[in-house]
């Protein structure tokens, strides 16, 4: 076991270590698939002035549970420093994800009918950014979130928020209240979780009994098969398929009974789970395909770490030789992906020479590890560099468009993911 210290040295922050059992189903046989290296917390974005003070590393590593077939990281690092109260991400500032979340919600209120008899409630709601549709409906609402920051900002908004960790003994709480859930929405929260079945058992003791939860969240067969290895960070606890998500499910009396597969975030999974059984056809079809590709053997996995050192390789390769060339680099979007991306590849230092960001809590800030500084996107007009790699790959062709001034002056789009390319772009 370790101790990670606090920047200002006060006193330790949280013991962390490396798993000894699977930690959905307690399953002790592990197997390794992807050793990333010590890396910093993904979010953990530094100050100007803490320069001088050694950031904390933890080992970056992906096992498979060879029991239930969940792929998770090695180690156990407290929620507590992974979501403190500067974390910084903030949904609203990311356009295409309004638009999804509102067309969801949107969705919801017409399929359920829900009214103002009923409750929505979001676990890791963010700055509001998707419950602010129901209540512009009048539809009521509960987000939980133990980030204060979005939480605030969420308030701030007319969203109720809980600023809370959420599984089982706030879901208790809750229901003490004499509240239950007609809907329960949990986007992108799924994978962060450490104790999954205190987060799940949550589910289970709030959700009405006619209810229905959803959860979204990155499919790892979409990781795997675009090689999409930088959305591993510590915060990613988990890499779901099906068949390790319907053991889960049913520990807790719930039942894995709808599957939506998405564009969202490079490739996702919609689930609907309800106290009641049923199981559509699309699910059915979803889980045979990944019986038949062997998702919950460690077989499948085995040339994803082949895959990634390549990839590692062939972008320094293609940015060294921009530099080579007197060309100038910066990337967009300090996204948590982009710390794994940048750390794992261990760039010279004067590669990259800086980083744009839309999202103004960022702006002012260093990238974790690299220390690369971030500045607002309206320097790309002031002093624009021959080259832009897109780290959020996800959002490229939005980014592009925003941009089109920077092609337009000769800019070049570059991104890393499924592989090292430069963007073609019509003039």
């Amino acid at each position: 076991m370790h101790v990670a210290e606090t920047a200002n040295n006060a006193m330790p922050t949280k013991i962390y270590g490396r798993i000894t059992a699977c930690r959905s189903c307690g399953c002790g046989e592990l197997v390794s698939i992807l050793d990333l290296g010590k890396q910093p917390l993904a979010n953990a974005l530094l100050e100007p002035d803490s320069l001088a003070v050694s950031e904390p590393l933890f080992p970056l590593e992906v096992v498979l549970c060879m029991e239930c077939g969940l792929l998770q990281v090695s180690e156990d690092v407290a929620p507590e420093i992974l979501f403190g109260q500067d974390y910084p991400y903030y949904s609203s500032f990311i356009p295409a994800l309004l638009i999804h979340s509102r067309s969801h919600a949107l969705d919801l209120m017409d399929e359920r009918h829900l009214g103002e008899d009923d409750l929505v409630v979001e676990i890791a709601s963010n700055d509001g950014y998707l419950l602010k549709n129901f209540v512009e409906n009048r539809v009521p609402v509960l987000g939980i979130d133990p980030a204060k920051g979005p939480a605030e900002a969420a308030i701030a908004i007319g969203v109720p928020t809980l600023i809370d960790f959420f599984g089982a003994r706030v879901a208790k709480k809750l229901v003490e209240e004499g509240r239950s859930a007609s809907v329960m929405l949990a986007n992108n929260v799924l994978a962060h979780v450490n104790d999954i079945n205190d987060f799940i058992e949550g589910f289970a003791i709030l959700l009405a009994e006619d209810g229905v939860a959803e959860f979204e969240f990155p499919y790892v067969r979409d990781l795997v098969e675009t090689c999409a290895f930088d959305t591993i960070y510590h915060e990613h606890v988990f890499y779901y398929s099906l068949a390790a998500l319907e053991p889960l499910f049913g520990r807790h009396g719930l039942y894995l009974n709808d599957a939506k597969k998405l564009e969202i975030h490079g490739g996702s999974l919609r689930l609907r789970v309800s106290k009641k059984q049923g199981k559509t056809a699309v699910l059915q079809q979803l889980q045979t395909d990944e019986e038949r590709l062997g998702l919950n053997g460690a077989d499948y996995y085995q040339s994803f770490g082949r895959h990634v050192q390549q990839l590692r390789q062939d972008l320094r390769i293609m940015l060294q030789d921009i530099r080579a060339n007197g060309k100038t680099i910066a990337a967009y979007g300090a996204a948590a992906k982009g710390a794994t991306l940048l750390n794992y590849a261990d760039l010279p230092d004067d590669t990259i020479a800086f980083v744009v960001d839309r999202n103004t809590h960022k702006v002012g800030k260093l990238m974790p590890g690299v220390r690369l500084p971030i500045k607002p996107v309206d320097v790309l007009d002031a002093s624009p560099p021959d080259y832009l790699l897109i780290l959020p790959w996800n959002f490229a062709d939005e980014i592009v468009s925003q941009q089109k001034a920077f092609h337009d002056h000769g800019g070049i789009f570059l991104k890393a993911v499924p592989h090292p390319q430069r963007l073609e772009i019509a003039r």
